[in-house]
């Protein structure tokens, strides 16, 4: 691609689009500036008008990915009310399908190793990602006795961790792991099982 220089009319966003496709390719540590100033077509002294560093560049990728994924879990969240129980399932399919869909946006939040905190904009974003995933869980939870009620914030992370295992394991090819069912089977009878430790859905006959 011809080198575009200082001139390039969106370039902040072009490196972070060139990230993606590197993170996806080569993973958040297998490639460099450089690598991203070549594949956006712009020089590599262009990049740090912009980004200090690799992982600014990654930050930035993970603080859109977390807007686009609030706004796919509230909407998840609103097209299933006033049901508890669908909004908060609904959450959870939420998680995989943002998976499948924007898999370097994924691994720059979950996989990259650089922290929510690094920068207050990318630690507002990911915290209103979390804080839907929360208040699907606490409208749920108001169904359970307050004496047996977990903490929102902790019903929550259960579910959280349920779905980036299923993901990690069998929606990414991850090598050696395998399963006679789909991700989204294991994801919905998963979350049944911990509803029903709960008493929030009744036991199978």
């Amino acid at each position: 691609m011809p080198k575009r220089g200082y001139h390039h009319g969106n370039l902040r966003q072009a490196l972070v689009e060139a990230a993606l496709q590197l993170i996806e390719a080569k993973g958040p540590t297998g490639f460099s500036l450089s690598e991203a100033a070549k594949t956006a077509g712009v020089t590599p002294a262009a990049v740090y008008r912009h980004f200090e560093g690799r992982e600014d560049l990654i930050a930035e990728a993970a603080r859109q990915g977390y807007i686009m994924f609030a706004d796919l879990m509230q909407h998840a969240y609103d097209k299933y009310q006033p049901s508890a129980l669908a909004a908060f399932e609904a959450t959870g399919r939420a998680y995989l399908a943002f998976a499948r869909k924007h898999p370097g946006h994924y691994i720059a939040m979950f996989e990259s190793g650089v922290s929510v905190n690094r920068t207050p904009e990318l630690a507002d974003a990911a915290a209103r990602a979390r804080q839907i995933l929360e208040r699907a869980a606490a409208d749920l939870s108001q169904h359970i006795p307050e004496h047996k009620r977990p903490p929102a914030s902790m019903f929550s992370a259960h579910v959280l961790a349920m779905s980036h295992g299923v993901v990690e394991l069998y929606a990414r090819n991850s090598p050696g792991a395998t399963s006679p069912f789909p991700p989204e089977d294991l994801l919905e009878s998963g979350i049944g099982i911990y509803l029903r430790g709960l008493g929030l859905i009744e036991p199978d006959s």
